[in-house]
């Protein structure tokens, strides 16, 4: 029985949902683009108790301040486009006999909508809970008010340029301030399932099959998914880096740059038959080879230390597939 694993957000719908979300009201995709930031410097700097993909409890004050609700999450996954050649894909893994897990750091209304249109079971799906309806309050003039002058604050601020302001002020905003205040006590409750709970989940997954972390395949693209791309590689499956970043790149097996999520199936049937040896021969014929182009853009990465050619191929092919997602870490 072969196992595999998707991470949602790239490898099987090019939208960031929170993102999405955020657009909903005038001004909330820049305020998002530089919590997602934030979100990448709290991780590099390794905070305690923070994970990669965490801003889906830091963006809750102002999803719950400009009256978002759990049906306009739903509304979302059910409009969001999927990636390409996924459909393709699912069907074929299907015929085969796959079992078929996705763990994402998604909202459960976007990431439950997502997977029941590919068709993979409920209980093969961990994600974030968020009971976002129960948070739904009248704010107080003072969270109110710390609201908007963080708004106006980050407004000018731009990612990279701008790190060190960006940590400074929301450093101050989500550890100092927010927590003093209800609705700060109430974001508690949301635990993204990014980073280390990606691991945990995967192997929950892993010992309800009766499986080892090397008989699984693991596909995601971003911060969120270095540690279960990580914990696969080293137990000697196959994490797979699909149209990924620099922050997982690193971490993966494979790495496949296209702009069809079904160039894997190339890769997935030579792990099903014969294992990572197998793969490893396939993956460095192709690279020999050349795949010029948008699509097949192999690369063997275990063991390699400089990642900047391949890194470009990436970024160029994500571009492509996630247009404005691209750039968030």
């Amino acid at each position: 029985m072969a196992l595999i694993c998707f991470d949602l957000e790239g490898p099987l719908a090019p939208q960031d949902n929170a993102y999405e979300l955020m657009k909903l009201f005038p001004g909330g995709d820049k305020v998002f683009e530089v919590i997602s930031r934030y979100d990448d410097l709290l991780t590099l700097e390794g905070k305690t108790d923070y994970e990669p993909g965490d801003t889906l409890a830091l963006i809750v004050p102002f999803l719950v301040s400009h009256g978002i609700k759990e049906k306009d999450i739903v509304s979302l996954a059910e409009t969001a486009n999927l990636t390409p050649g996924v459909a393709e894909l699912m069907a074929k893994l299907s015929s085969e006999k796959w079992q078929i897990f996705c763990i994402s750091t998604s909202y459960e209304q976007y990431a439950f909508g997502i997977t029941t249109r590919l068709g993979i079971t409920r209980h093969h799906v961990r994600c974030t809970s968020f009971p976002l309806d129960q948070f739904v309050q009248e704010l107080s003039s003072q969270e109110l008010s710390l609201l908007q002058q963080l708004k106006t604050a980050i407004s000018v601020l731009t990612p990279i340029t701008d790190d060190s302001q960006i940590k400074e002020i929301l450093d101050h905003f989500f550890w100092k301030e927010l927590p003093q205040t209800n609705l700060g006590k109430l974001i508690k409750q949301v635990r993204p399932v990014g980073g280390q709970r990606k691991v945990e989940a995967l192997n929950c997954f892993a010992q309800a099959e009766g499986k080892e972390l090397s008989d699984w395949v693991a596909v995601g693209d971003s911060i969120t998914d270095f540690k279960m791309l990580q914990a696969v590689d080293r137990a000697g499956g196959l994490a797979i880096a699909f149209n990924a970043n620099e922050y997982a790149l690193p971490y993966a097996t494979i790495g496949l740059a296209s702009t069809h999520l079904s160039d894997l199936w190339e890769v997935l049937e030579v792990w099903q038959k014969d294992k990572r040896s197998a793969v490893e021969t396939r993956v460095k014929e192709r690279e020999q080879k050349g795949s010029p182009g948008d699509r097949g853009n192999y690369h063997w990465l275990s063991g390699v230390t400089d990642f900047s050619l391949i890194l470009q191929v990436h970024k160029k092919i994500r571009r492509l597939v996630r247009q404005e997602a691209a750039k968030l870490g």
